[in-house]
């Protein structure tokens, strides 16, 4: 029997005697064929109630089909049970049939008309299904039931029985050309044409809805739409942009390849958005990242170091997002930028490196500062600030901040030059920076000193400028030098800055003291016009200080006040020894014999200088002899002190020569002549410089022998025995955040310890700690 023919609406046959199962069917089908063809008619109430009365009436007959007798009471059960059976296989054959004639309409279809078709009729018989599943409620409810309870995996309620054959019956037939249309729609949207995606859409609704569980119906799955849409979407998805991309490369660059291939993905999610199914969504982007990126990934990434060397930042950030999307995409790029970010730092170091030894410290600092300000920005624009990129930028600044042409000869210059900087910026200057561009400069010193190895070589200069700044009161503020001591504090721990804090407390101590041996200077009354003098009061432990390189006798009126000085110290803290520092004392002397000023002149000199310079009230000549006798001075200090006051001409020798010596007379300058009224004679030359610096490299290297001989014998301490080579490993791994030990000097300092008795060597190269 077939009713696929679209014909007007037969008028229902009269409602059947409930006892005539053959005519009850005919009414029945009657009734389904009119929801099924012709529903757009509509559908009377009385009709509908006729139909529900019908299925009601014939699983409820007392009559067994083909039995002309009135069955029993116990039989009677079993009749309508047969009788909802017959009824479910004949609603089978009818939707079997109905199913068979569309796939004979379906023939005449193709492309777009086919999928309106199969939309148009999906959407007719579904919407008939669940008017069918209501009139056939009492067959749901009994019959159905029944079997589905006894578990006959075949049987369903008759809404899922209308999707079953239609997956079966006519979805098995036309899904392969149904789908071939939807591809090609597909693939002419992606040559730019417009087209009715909401076909598509509809499409894919129904594919979803077909996803029945065969063992349990109630259960929907998605595996019909992922093998018979999913599957053949993604397949055309690659075959499609292998193609494109495979030309496109050929005929443009790789950076119109990227615009395009950005283009693309981009159309792709919003095809998702748009009318497919959101779960495609993940394998979509991986077909596509395959076929656009993946395929195409040597190509890109050989074209990135071309972008790193002209700053396409723009292209580079475009080609960060597409390689990103691949698995390890991203790799070659990171060591491309690593080394590039490296070269780049080399080459700033080596322009304005020309002079090692007349190099500023601020050129050499801004050199590396501009580097890493210049990549820090690309990888926070264009690489999105990922992790792994600030990790190859720090291992590339690490590189060329601690082995560059500077470094070279010293690998300790770094550190040095960069401590140089700091005392800089935080010594008085006429320049006067204000205190927020101050404190944003002392930010950038504590990046680059972040990627410092040797950190105790910065302590140790630091610490040595420090006290310099806090013992002539040089610093621009104590609240910058604070707030550098904090960085440093929060880089490298309490223990890095804990001498620091001291030397700050021993300052503000120090001014308590003076404000009270002034106010006991006061009081006494011996005194006529004591000198106007501060005192500094350094604790030994804290400060990185050294004993003076000279003897010393100093002027009759200086020795005065310090012997109070030192008499009122005594009487407050009973015990303790006082060393004088003369290298570091300093004062100032007015110069009223000046011809051509009639203001004094103000001199500003060492006390190595006031005491020169104090014989003169004397005698307007003295030999180099009596000033050696008088002051007490070694050849080389004096020599020095001397040789400022000549080069500033407040002094004149006779004989003139390159520098003082035996034989050599100084004669006061009565035509001294200076632009400033303050002049300074306290200056340092290049080979004090020199020799301070000198003194403290060779400091560094006895500390690290002390560092790392207590890191070793606390690590055996721990440990109790270790192997020579663990023993080295942990001992890098302990100090390296101060320092990189050299593996040589950790062997010379187990070595010593041996020869101590703290360790001891065991068997199979073992070393044993000795309590």
């Amino acid at each position: 029997m077939s009713v696929a023919t679209r014909t007007a609406a037969a008028p229902m046959p009269p409602q059947p005697n409930r006892e005539d199962i053959e005519a009850t069917w005919n009414y029945l089908q009657a009734g389904i064929t009119k929801i099924m063809v012709n529903l757009q008619d509509g559908m009377d109430m009385t009709t509908y109630m006729g139909i529900y009365t019908a299925v009601h009436n014939f699983c409820t007959s007392q009559k067994a089909v083909g039995l002309g007798t009135t069955a029993g009471v116990g039989q009677a059960h079993r009749g309508a049970h047969l009788l909802g059976e017959d009824l479910y296989k004949k609603l089978k054959e009818y939707l079997n049939d109905h199913l068979a004639g569309l796939y004979q309409e379906s023939k005449a279809h193709a492309d777009e008309a086919l999928l309106a078709f199969y939309i148009r009729e999906w959407d007719r018989y579904t919407i008939a299904a669940k008017y069918i599943h209501h009139l056939f409620r009492y067959l749901n409810r009994h019959w159905v039931k029944r079997e589905m309870d006894e578990g006959k995996k075949h049987t369903h309620d008759v809404y899922t029985l209308h999707l079953f054959q239609w997956r079966t019956q006519f979805f098995a037939e036309v899904h392969e050309k149904v789908m071939g249309s939807v591809l090609t729609l597909v693939e002419k949207q992606r040559n730019g044409e417009t087209i009715e995606h909401g076909q598509i859409k509809q499409v894919v609704d129904s594919f979803v809805s077909l996803g029945l569980d065969d063992n349990d119906a109630s259960k929907s799955t998605l595996e019909i739409y992922r093998f018979h849409f999913e599957k053949p979407f993604l397949e055309a998805t690659k075959l499609f942009y292998q193609k494109e991309s495979k030309q496109f490369v050929s005929e443009n660059s790789v950076v119109e390849y990227m615009k395009k291939a950005e283009a693309r993905l981009n159309e792709e999610e919003e095809r998702v958005r748009m009318y497919l199914h959101p779960d495609i969504a993940s394998p979509l982007k991986k077909t596509c990242h395959g076929a656009l990126i993946a395929d195409h990934s040597a190509l890109l990434r050989d074209e990135f170091q071309v972008l790193l060397d002209n700053d396409r930042e723009d292209d580079m950030a475009r080609m960060y997002n597409l390689l990103s999307r691949i698995p390890d995409g991203l790799d070659p790029l990171r060591i491309k930028f690593e080394a590039h970010v490296r070269n780049a730092g080399l080459a700033a170091v080596a322009k304005v490196a020309s002079d090692a030894e007349k190099l500023e410290p601020k050129v050499y600092v801004e050199a590396l500062l501009e580097t890493h300000t210049q990549y820090q920005g690309l990888v926070k624009r264009a690489f999105n600030d990922e992790p792994e990129f600030t990790r190859s930028l720090d291992n590339a600044c690490r590189e060329f901040v601690n082995r560059n042409d500077i470094c070279k000869a010293n690998s300790s210059k770094s550190p040095e030059l960069l401590a140089k900087y700091t005392d800089v910026l935080l010594r008085k200057s006429a320049a006067g920076v204000e205190e927020a561009e101050l404190d944003a400069t002392l930010t950038q010193i504590m990046t680059v000193f972040k990627y410092i190895e040797d950190k105790d070589v910065f302590q140790k200069f630091y610490s040595r400028m420090l006290a310099r700044r806090l013992v002539h009161s040089s610093s621009s503020s104590d609240d910058a030098e604070t707030s550098m001591i904090s960085k440093l504090k929060e880089a490298c721990g309490f223990e890095y800055t804990n001498k620091l804090q001291r030397m700050f407390q021993d300052m503000q101590i120090s001014k308590d003291l003076n404000t009270g041996f002034r106010e006991h200077t006061k009081g006494l009354q011996s005194v006529k016009q004591p000198l106007d003098s501060t005192y500094s009061i350094l604790g030994t432990s804290f400060w990185p200080l050294t004993p003076p390189n000279t003897t010393f006798n100093p002027p009759a009126e200086v020795q005065t006040d310090l012997e109070r000085f030192t008499l009122f110290y005594k009487n407050k803290h009973e015990g303790r020894k006082l060393t004088w520092l003369w290298q570091l004392c300093k004062g100032e002397v007015k110069a009223g014999y000046c011809k051509a000023s009639k203001t004094p002149y103000t001199f500003q000199v060492s006390v190595y200088q006031m005491a020169i310079l104090l014989m003169f009230n004397d005698k307007d000549v003295h030999s180099y002899e009596e000033i050696l006798q008088v002051t007490s001075l070694t050849n080389e200090v004096l020599d020095s002190a001397l040789g400022i006051l000549c080069r500033a001409k407040v002094l004149i020798m006779k004989p003139d020569g390159d520098k003082p010596g035996k034989n050599k007379t100084f004669h006061l300058n009565f035509d001294f002549k200076s632009k400033k009224i303050r002049v300074n004679l306290n200056i340092n030359t290049k080979t004090d410089t020199k020799q301070e610096e000198a003194d403290t490299n060779k400091n560094i290297e006895e500390d690290r022998q002390l560092v790392l001989q207590s890191a070793i014998v606390r690590i055996m301490k721990a440990r109790k025995k270790m192997k020579h080579s663990q023993l080295v490993g942990e001992c890098i791994n302990q100090i390296k955040s101060r320092f990189v030990p050299k593996v040589g000097d950790i062997k010379k300092c187990i070595e010593i310890l041996l020869d101590k008795e703290y360790l001891e060597r065991l068997e199979d190269d073992e070393i044993g700690y000795l309590a």
